[in-house]
C-alpha cells in the first residue's frame, strides 16, 4: 500500500496513525519531498475526476491568483496547476491492492481494509 500527501498535512497525519495503529505496512510519498509523478497523477484524476482531485478549499489554491484559478477549466489544466502547486493536490489519496482512496474518511478506510481492498 502507499500513501500520497504531504508530511505535515493534518489530514495525511491522522491517515497515518489510522494505518498505524491498524497494523497496516505501507509507504509514503511526501509531494513536497519526493515530487508530483506526472502520469501518477494522471492516473488519480481519471479515477476521480479533476475537480474532486483538485483542492479549491486548501489555503494554497486561494493564494493563486485570479488567471491561474480562473484558467482551470479541464483535467490538463487543473494537472498543470497540481504539478506546479503540489498543495493542491487533495490528499491523502491511498493506493491499495485494489483500491484507490482520496481524501481521508475513517469510515470509508476501514470498511476497505476489512474488504481487503488496501492491503
Amino acid at each position: 500500500m502507499k500513501v500520497y500527501g504531504i508530511k505535515n498535512c493534518d489530514t495525511v497525519k491522522k491517515a497515518r496513525k489510522f494505518l498505524e495503529e491498524a497494523g497496516v505496512a505501507y509507504s509514503f510519498h511526501d509531494y513536497k519531498k519526493d515530487g508530483v509523478d506526472a502520469e501518477k497523477l494522471r492516473q488519480f484524476v481519471s479515477e476521480f475526476g479533476w475537480e474532486m482531485v483538485l483542492n479549491r478549499k486548501g489555503t494554497t489554491w486561494r493564494k493563486l491568483d485570479d488567471e491561474t484559478q480562473d484558467g482551470v477549466t479541464n483535467a490538463e489544466t487543473a494537472i498543470e496547476v497540481m504539478l506546479e502547486h503540489p498543495s493542491t493536490i487533495k490528499r491523502p489519496i491511498a493506493e491499495g491492492k485494489n483500491k484507490i482512496l482520496l481524501g481521508y474518511d475513517p469510515v470509508a478506510w476501514e470498511m476497505s481494509l476489512e474488504l481487503g481492498e488496501l492491503v
